[in-house]
């Protein structure tokens, strides 16, 4: 190896940057070892960057999600259901960056002349600290790895020994209930999404394109200490607003269009989620009046919000709001979403409901966090009623962290 590279890779050690204590990352990988226990899972091997995140504090731009077959995504973390540790497994190339992003004090990196595929070193590793054998989780219900690259690896156990099952849920439902440290996250990233909110309201107005309004808001809560959402934001005016996951584009805002805008504010990659509509110009009035139906259920969810509230009640009394004011008929979706943890290409947790859920005794328990969509087809074509916000429940209170008014906001 060069002297450069090697002086590089054994001593440089920028200063840490995570977001949570290691007393934090101790606990959390205690109640994942529980629940392996629980599930009978011996090894557990992790590749979802969300699930890489919050056992090590693990965050990187490039995941290999779609790279060359050359380059598969092999990185990983391993946890024992009988070890209070964990080994991180990644290539070279992330050497320096996994000593400041993770809390992980067991990295080792794959040989530098196969420092791409790593599965031969991953599993000759786990066989010497005599981890393999038994029953082996594998997320197999993430995006990462792709299915050829996952069905390597479950080759790989195999051939080791192990049974290999479905361990996807363990991360994923552990990461419901949320610490008081990742409450204080997701209050400063709505705080984040309302300035992204200000930014598209003052730069909404005729002549300008879709796209220029999302690079201010991406640039005013960049500004603010805001990262990269895991969803682009859409800005969508006219004919578009009619849709939902449509993107921003180089289309022209002109006067009496509607524009939705549907941001997530970011901070230490925890998502507060909020959308609202904005209209150039006077709306007429049968629209604004459908408008203040779709958003006035806020107001019902105000009322009944508290920590221990079951999706039955939330989805009921909602239900009955619409019914009486008479939109339901013309409901796009309505419904919401665990929101916590959230790395491209999704913010949207593992958790959601629907308005068919009215039976369902899930509870929103202190230390939970969801959104809430108000979604309709209003008048004439003028565009979806978008209206979400966070619904997050503390220990005593439960409150909607983003303060943005929920009504359409008409710009002169």
């Amino acid at each position: 190896m060069g002297q450069n590279r090697d002086l590089v890779l054994e001593q440089c050690n920028p200063d840490k940057e995570l977001g949570f204590s290691i007393e934090e990352f101790n606990s959390r990988l205690q109640v994942i070892r529980k629940r392996m226990a629980a599930d009978r899972i011996d090894l557990l091997w992790l590749m979802a960057p969300e699930s890489l995140y919050y056992v090590s504090g693990y965050t990187c731009e490039w995941y290999q999600a779609q790279s060359p077959k050359q380059w598969p995504a092999t990185s990983g973390i391993a946890v024992h259901v009988d070890h209070d540790h964990f080994i991180m497994f990644d290539t070279p190339s992330e050497k320096v960056m996994c000593r400041f992003v993770t809390c992980a004090e067991d990295i080792r990196t794959f040989p530098i002349d196969n420092r791409r595929d790593g599965i031969g070193f991953i599993m000759k590793e786990l066989q010497a600290e005599g981890w393999l054998g038994g029953t082996v989780g594998m997320e197999l219900c993430s995006y990462r790895p792709n299915p050829a690259v996952s069905a390597r690896f479950k080759t790989a156990f195999e051939n080791h020994g192990a049974m290999v099952t479905d361990g996807s849920d363990i991360l994923r439902e552990v990461r419901w209930i949320k610490s008081p440290q990742e409450i204080i996250y997701l209050e400063q990233a709505a705080k984040i999404a309302d300035i992204g909110l200000e930014a598209a309201k003052n730069n909404i107005r005729p002549g300008v394109t879709e796209l220029e309004v999302y690079g201010e808001i991406i640039h005013a809560m960049a500004s603010a200490g805001g990262e990269n959402p895991a969803i682009t934001l859409p800005v969508l005016s006219g004919l578009k607003a009619n849709t939902g996951h449509s993107l921003a584009s180089r289309k022209v805002i002109t006067a009496g269009e509607q524009v939705n805008v549907d941001v997530s504010g970011v901070y230490w990659r925890y998502h507060a989620n909020a959308a609202r509509a904005f209209h150039v110009g006077e709306p007429s009035k049968d629209v604004l009046e459908y408008h203040n139906k779709s958003s006035g259920v806020f107001n019902v969810i105000a009322d009944i919000l508290k920590p221990g509230l079951t999706v039955g009640e939330l989805v009921t009394t909602t239900r009955q709001y619409y019914d009486e004011v008479g939109i339901w008929s013309d409901a796009g979706w309505v419904g919401g979403y665990e929101l916590g943890i959230g790395f491209p290409p999704d913010w949207v947790g593992n958790f959601v409901y629907e308005m068919s859920d009215m039976d369902s005794e899930k509870v929103f328990e202190p230390g939970t966090c969801v959104n809430f969509e108000s979604q309709f087809f209003s008048p004439r074509m003028s565009g979806i009623t978008y209206y979400i916000c966070t619904l997050l429940f503390k220990e005593h209170t439960a409150e909607l962290p983003v303060q943005t008014p929920r009504h359409l906001v008409v710009l002169e």
